[in-house]
């Protein structure tokens, strides 16, 4: 009982945190709309034009176009110390965190998720991993000679398949009620736009990161205000490395259920180098960007945000570098032992992914879509509604 009086309250809790911050959002947005010093550096600024006053789906809407490169706050002639006190990309990162929360599934795992969760997310991970090592050590030993990289001598194949898919479909399913509720809430009916013109713009500006680039070409700010590229190139390692450990998997399941050839698979095939260069970029680009978000100014983020995206951050980082370690040491009496750890990380990234950094992606992906729409629709400031 005690547990559900405590996820009512973080729902509360939450519901407070979100009217507060989309009324800052209202008041900065407001200010914002009637300087437009900024409106060439990213989409939120011509996004913001088009609208007099901002509800909470605007809110969300503009705080997932934003992309936190903070060239708008160095620019703001209003930013502290004036009294205005404007400070967009901490504004809109406040209420991105709130959507992570407002249209999880369900709800309250999402508050749970948002107070803590760097400690969320290890905490899954090593209990997960606690968990199959005594299931291991009741079958006999951690170190095991002769399996020779044998996973499914440990773990059976279709054990695994059953309990990790259901994990990570649970979370597509989470993923997909979540985005969903966000497009419902955001898009509305207006003029017929081409549907291949407006998905083709938002998927380059996805795989492109189109937004990191400062509206300049130079990058974001950091810690100070000078122009750095390398947040954009560090998302595009993690970006990357993931599509590619998603490959691997992908070539792996082939090659299991089509050619009937089951793991391990030799160093020079296809999954296993597909898995180790998106390996090797899912511990460049972690690293990277945990180095940047220590090094960044306190007046670019929200301190909440922080820890949900170093709790996505260190997911990442450790399950390539445990998946790294399991492949150089496959042949190894320590096989059993690199295996269970590996998974638990791999079962604690499926489970917290719907309510992390992760989910960021989606939502964000879903705001540039719903950009590429209306910039193709006249302006209902302009014209006095559609």
């Amino acid at each position: 009982m005690s547990a559900i009086t405590n996820l009512t309250e973080l729902a509360s809790e939450a519901e407070r945190m979100l009217n507060a911050n989309v009324a800052e959002a209202d008041r900065i947005l407001h200010i914002c709309n009637a300087c437009r010093y900024c409106e060439s550096f990213c989409a939120v600024f011509p996004a913001m034009t088009r609208r007099l006053d901002f509800n909470v789906a605007d809110a969300h809407y503009l705080a997932n176009l934003c992309h936190n490169c903070s060239a708008c706050l160095y620019a703001c002639q209003y930013a502290a110390p004036h009294e205005f006190d404007v400070n967009v990309p901490k504004t809109l990162a406040q209420v991105r965190r709130d959507t992570y929360v407002e249209y999880a599934f369900p709800k309250s795992f999402g508050s749970l998720y948002r107070r803590n969760g760097l400690a969320v997310a290890m905490a899954v991970s090593l209990s997960v991993a606690a968990f199959l090592i005594a299931a291991v050590l009741m079958k006999g030993s951690l170190f095991v000679h002769g399996l020779e990289g044998r996973f499914y001598a440990i773990f059976p194949h279709n054990l695994l398949v059953l309990v990790f898919g259901a994990a990570f479909g649970f979370s597509i399913l989470a993923l997909a009620i979540g985005v969903t509720r966000f497009w419902r809430e955001v898009s509305e009916p207006g003029n017929h736009v081409s549907i291949p013109a407006t998905v083709g713009e938002a998927a380059r500006s996805v795989l492109t990161l189109k937004y990191l680039d400062g509206g300049h070409g130079d990058g974001c700010n950091n810690e100070d205000d000078a122009f750095t590229l390398w947040r954009k190139r560090f998302h595009h390692f993690t970006f990357y490395g993931y599509m590619l450990c998603f490959a691997s998997t992908s070539v792996a399941t082939l090659y299991h259920y089509l050619f009937r050839s089951e793991a391990p698979y030799p160093l020079f095939s296809l999954p296993v180098i597909l898995g180790t260069l998106g390996g090797i970029g899912l511990l460049i680009g972690p690293a990277g960007l945990f180095w940047l978000n220590l090094r960044r100014n306190p007046l670019q983020v929200d301190q909440r945000q922080n820890t949900m995206d170093r709790g996505f951050i260190a997911l990442l980082f450790f399950v390539s570098l445990t998946g790294l370690a399991l492949l150089a040491w496959r042949d190894t009496s320590a096989m059993p032992l690199l295996l269970a750890i590996h998974l638990g990380f791999v079962m604690g990234h499926f489970l917290t992914l719907p309510y992390g950094k992760f989910a960021h992606g989606v939502f964000r992906g879903a705001a540039l879509l719903k950009y590429a729409i209306e910039k193709r629709r006249p302006n209902p400031v302009q014209t006095g509604g559609e």
